[in-house]
């Protein structure tokens, strides 16, 4: 007589949709555990012998291990695979089938308590080797058996954890890049008003990025920045909400006319924020900063008055006939070997009516590509500027982006890019000959 379950019965409705059907708690997940998993199978009690397995098997031809038992306490799982290739070697079945089951047995199968959670079971399975994917694993409460779990069926239900994971992380950056375009939408705003022939191109790497801008109109002229915050997608975000809080704090404070200043007090305001006081027995935890150039551009003298941190200024003359280029300061803002009282210079130039200001960060230029797969580089955006620096500005953002795109090719997108284009209080060459108003 066969001791055991004559069919095979699931706890669960079904293990594959037990995922669909689990409760998800405010915005946490409520996470399934080992019992979910639990398959009631037939078992065989310890001192049953090999006949009694094999008759089993025969019976429950979807049954891929069998739990050995004693008082319903299980000691060990044998294998159908392992069984069944003993059993048909010459002699194998004449030899073991009156002999006691446990010879075959596997006496270290994974047991599991049924509140154990997946993610831990999980854990435990990679740990207990291949033969727990393979074979399944016991589930018990309290030391007494529930039933099997299998292998396959842990696998679908961390996968679909995962999944899960995953769309809750993706709803959260979507959203923080709701949030991120809406701060940068009013620089957009005032720019489109005080500007008549500009463009601001951001696009990040990822779904949000540590590049940003800002850009505020007043009744004597205006000001922009562009910054590159260390590091792309949400760390670099973050960033960017640090150093753009610090801008305003300071334009609020200082006003807009002393770009230098404003970068003193960005680097002092990033650097208490996030903890880099230099000092020996507390080291920073962060190494983070800013690369930036900040400019005012006043109307009635037409001087453009830069300060640049590690990001250079582009200058196309009124003629169209050459760049110039601004580097400012090989220091960053708010990075641990920043001095917090580092001093930046101001550069003074006048535009003439037809000059284009062109600023990017340094997606632009360090981006690898072409055939050479080498940095499109300061020498190929001059060239680029020359060649088709009599657009408007919005076509001139578009062509930039265009060629970009070709001279990257394959290669994968390295880091956030972030452009600022303006022609000061003048329209384009391309416009005047064609009498189009920006």
């Amino acid at each position: 007589m066969i001791r055991g379950l004559s069919k095979i019965t699931t706890r669960a409705s079904t293990v594959e949709s037990h995922f669909s059907l689990t409760p998800v708690m405010g915005n946490k997940l409520f996470q399934p555990t080992a019992g979910a998993l639990a398959v009631e199978v037939p078992v065989v009690q310890f001192d049953e012998n090999n006949a009694t397995v094999l008759e089993i098997f025969g019976q429950h031809k979807e049954l891929v291990s069998l739990p050995v038992v004693e008082q319903q306490r299980p000691i060990g799982l044998i294998s159908r695979h392992i069984f069944m290739s003993q059993m048909s070697k010459p002699y194998h079945r004449e030899l073991y089938e009156r002999k006691s089951c446990i010879a075959f047995m596997d006496k270290n199968p994974l047991i599991v308590e049924a509140d154990t959670p997946i993610e831990t079971l999980g854990a435990l399975a990679v740990a207990s080797g291949d033969k727990t994917l393979a074979d399944g694993f016991l589930i018990v409460e309290q030391g007494r058996l529930v039933g099997l779990g299998a292998g396959l069926a842990l696998m679908r239900e961390l996968v679909a954890m995962q999944e899960e994971k995953n769309r809750q992380v993706m709803q959260s950056i979507d959203y923080a890049s709701v949030i991120q375009r809406a701060m940068l939408s009013t620089s957009r705003a005032a720019m489109s008003q005080a500007l008549a022939d500009a463009c601001l191109v951001w696009e990040p790497r990822d779904v949000v990025g540590g590049d940003f801008y800002h850009f505020e109109g007043h009744a004597d002229g205006w000001f922009a920045a562009v910054g590159d915050c260390t590091g792309h997608g949400v760390p670099g975000a973050f960033l960017t909400l640090i150093a753009s809080s610090s801008l305003k704090q300071a334009l609020e404070l200082h006003g807009p006319h002393d770009p230098a200043r404003l970068m003193r007090e960005v680097n002092r305001s990033m650097k208490r924020v996030l903890g880099q006081h230099g000092q020996a027995d507390k080291p920073s935890e962060s190494d983070d900063g800013m690369d930036a150039c900040f400019f005012w551009f006043d109307s009635t003298t037409r001087a453009l008055t830069s300060s640049s941190a590690k990001m250079p200024l582009f200058l196309l003359v009124a003629d169209g006939t050459e760049v110039l280029t601004v580097e400012g300061k090989r220091v960053g803002l708010g990075y641990v070997d920043t001095p917090e009282d580092m001093q930046w210079d101001n550069h003074s130039q006048v535009i003439e009516p037809g000059a284009m200001v062109f600023v990017c960060t340094d997606g632009v230029i360090d981006q690898i590509g072409g055939p050479k797969h080498i940095a499109f580089g300061k020498q190929r955006l001059r060239r680029t500027l020359l060649e088709h620096g009599r657009l408007a500005m919005p076509a001139l953002g578009r062509m930039v982006m265009d060629i970009h795109a070709h001279y990257q090719g394959s290669q994968r997108r390295r880091d956030d890019i972030c452009f600022f284009a303006a022609r000061p209080g003048g329209t384009s060459l391309q416009d005047s000959q064609h009498g189009i108003q920006a």
